[in-house]
């Protein structure tokens, strides 16, 4: 199925554009990790206990935040729950970190959110749900495996990358892998949402699936340049995109509205992972076309300004 057969979009002659927009993106995050909310790490990484409380009706969090605080636990976060579709439901997520939690027992978390509920709170009936622990030893561990996750995945697919293809095409795409996580953890801390380890899994999956949307375009114009000797990079890569275009669009739409509905009705229970899979999808589709593929021509040019010769048409063959 194709979409678009005869499409002859010049995408080289809006590198400029797309590199504006990346740094536009990629900046603002950092600023915001930087001197705005961090990088927002959720309990599973920082360590501390989570007490879900059911309201009989929607909680003032204005009021809510009051009683915990009038109760002696100043610097608890609040977090409501939101339904499907953003509908308000009555449950509010208390956060605690490991200083407040006192010590590393249920309980413990429990029944102060309780007592400061119970003595400063009387807007509605309330029940707690749900009460999570993680201690900071335990944290810190699953931060540092987290790290080193995203950074083997990297290399690895750099080493295969390097192996099936040529050096700059695995540099081209985990630079642009690293540009889609950057945008996509960016985009965490600009909404101030909490990093969880599911949300590390969808990172993951979403560096393999832009890797994969990168090589699908890096493997075209591995094949025209080797059909096309006497055309300029610049051309073979513009075509290469343009020929795989309709494949990318259809992949990428169907794989956006899955997560996108995952994101709107799989509940709060898998917002952060859904958010990271639609940022990331709408990122890494774009960085295929936008970033991995003119790095190519960038560097290609960059070669010829020292005078060394090209060594993109000459690429290996792809091992079967």
């Amino acid at each position: 199925m194709e979409l678009f057969r005869t499409t002859n979009i010049d995408w080289l002659g809006k590198k400029w554009y797309f590199l504006g927009f990346s740094l536009i993106f990629s900046v603002a995050g950092v600023l915001s990790m930087a001197f705005w909310h961090g990088v927002p790490r959720g309990v599973d990484f920082k360590g501390g206990t989570l007490v879900y409380v059911k309201f009989d009706s929607t909680p003032n969090e204005d009021h809510l935040r009051q009683a915990i605080d009038a109760g002696g636990i100043h610097d608890a976060s609040i977090q409501r729950i939101s339904g499907a579709l953003g509908q308000v439901a009555n449950e509010e997520v208390i956060s605690l970190p490991e200083s407040s939690a006192a010590d590393t027992s249920h309980d413990a978390g429990r029944e102060r959110v309780l007592a400061a509920l119970n003595n400063n709170y009387h807007d509605s009936h309330f029940e707690v749900q749900q009460v999570e622990i993680v201690g900071p030893t335990a944290g810190k561990q699953l931060q540092k495996q987290a790290w080193l996750a995203t950074i083997y995945s990297l290399i690895g697919m750099l080493v295969y990358l390097w192996f099936r293809f040529e050096l700059i095409y695995g540099v081209a795409a985990v630079v642009a892998v690293f540009h889609d996580t950057l945008i996509t953890v960016g985009a965490f801390s600009l909404t101030n949402q909490e990093i969880t380890l599911t949300v590390i899994a969808a990172i993951l999956t979403l560096i393999g699936y832009s890797m994969n949307d990168t090589i699908v375009v890096f493997d075209r114009i591995r094949e025209n340049l080797a059909l096309s000797r006497r055309e300029s990079l610049t051309d073979v890569v513009n075509r290469s995109i343009n020929q795989t275009l309709s494949r990318t669009v259809i992949a990428s739409g169907l794989t956006f509205l899955t997560v996108l509905s995952l994101y709107l009705f799989g509940g709060e229970v898998l917002h952060g992972f859904s958010f990271a899979l639609v940022v990331g999808i709408l990122i890494g589709t774009y960085s295929s076309i936008a970033v991995a593929a003119p790095m190519l021509v960038a560097y290609q040019d960059w070669r010829a300004s020292k005078g060394k010769a090209a060594t993109l048409p000459a690429g290996k063959r792809a091992k079967s």
